[in-house]
């Protein structure tokens, strides 16, 4: 199974995430099925955005994850179905009130749902997934599934309030970038991870594990996220190149070349960030580039990997272990 998850490359090996997502695509199957039985409302609006953004691509990685630990550990249950959904559910949430906070207008390469609904309407409808959410992490019947799921969405609120004292913010530091992208985006992967070995039973160490794999690979995820800002292109992104810089968001490429830069270049970012100027984009990128910093970042995200993969030494050896270790390489191999 491990040569299907890989091909050759004159470099490093390509991950296959098709191969990856076969393992699971029964249970990512009926995991879809119950979204949109989740998503019945007799008030239609709530079913037309719902179907909307549930349906507006995305790659399921953080419910893949939690199927594939699942099964590494012996199998998923139909537990391990609702709070797949459950974590799809709060991820779809928090999209809805990012676009809303950041005054995004494109989403996976369409328009964000707040573009076409209004803001109003997303935050309330990303209010329903937060509560539908609840309510199907009610029916496990298990009380440490609930405190991991409340203590989850507490923590990505404050990283999400975190971000916002930090926007328009130059000198927002390495150490402050890292912990709002803690709280704000590894904690939902750590909490798929840590739910699916609570399901099946594993012990504590196991648990940790799995969690610290997925708080490790969910800080590699954002970092490559903010490096392609400066890198991909829009038709890869699925948004605007420079919403970053757009919005204020001093991010780790940009709190990098600002250290690295002349005082003349640093100024041309400090200002950028603090205007939240897209217009300056083009300057930026090419200090960006001048100082390295998309290089630095992507060796973070690789530090982080490598964290995450160490952390799997509590699973025993499968097809589905391998296909987590290649899951996190491929965090910072794609392109989109």
């Amino acid at each position: 199974m491990v040569s299907q998850l890989y091909s050759a490359s004159a470099t490093a090996p390509h991950i296959n995430f098709d191969s990856i997502k076969a393992l699971t695509i029964t249970e990512a199957k009926a995991v879809d099925q119950l979204i949109i039985d989740e998503l019945s409302s007799d008030v239609v609006l709530i079913n037309q955005m719902g179907h909307y953004i549930v349906g507006n691509g995305g790659k399921r990685l953080r419910p893949m994850l939690l199927l594939l630990a699942g099964k590494a550990l012996g199998g998923t249950s139909h537990n391990h179905l609702i709070l797949a959904a459950v974590i799809e559910f709060i991820h779809t949430a928090t999209l809805l009130h990012d676009d809303v906070v950041d005054e995004s207008d494109l989403r996976r390469g369409k328009e964000s749902a707040n573009a076409v609904w209004g803001n109003a309407a997303s935050v309330l409808v990303g209010d329903y997934l937060y509560s539908s959410a609840f309510e199907m992490m009610v029916r496990t019947g298990n009380m440490r599934v609930m405190e991991i799921l409340s203590k989850t969405t507490t923590a990505i609120a404050e990283g999400e309030v975190l971000q916002l004292l930090n926007c328009n913010n130059p000198e927002t530091t390495e150490a402050k970038y890292l912990e709002v992208i803690a709280r704000k985006t590894a904690i939902l992967f750590s909490a798929a991870t840590r739910l699916s070995a609570v399901i099946s039973g594993a012990s504590a160490t196991v648990e940790a594990g799995l969690a610290e794999y997925g708080q490790h690979l969910g800080i590699a995820f954002q970092l490559i996220d903010d490096a392609l800002d400066y890198t991909s292109s829009q038709e890869e992104l699925g948004k605007n190149l420079g919403d970053d810089l757009s919005e204020g968001k001093p991010t780790l490429p940009l709190i990098h070349a600002i250290q690295k830069s002349s005082p003349s270049e640093a100024k041309i970012i400090i200002d950028a960030i603090k205007q939240g100027n897209r217009e300056a984009f083009n300057e930026v990128y090419a200090i960006v580039q001048s100082t390295q910093a998309i290089a630095y970042t992507e060796q973070r995200a690789d530090e982080e990997i490598d964290k995450a993969i160490n952390a799997l030494a509590v699973l025993d050896a499968s097809e589905y272990k391998d296909a987590l270790i290649a899951l996190a390489k491929f965090s910072v191999q794609r392109h989109y």
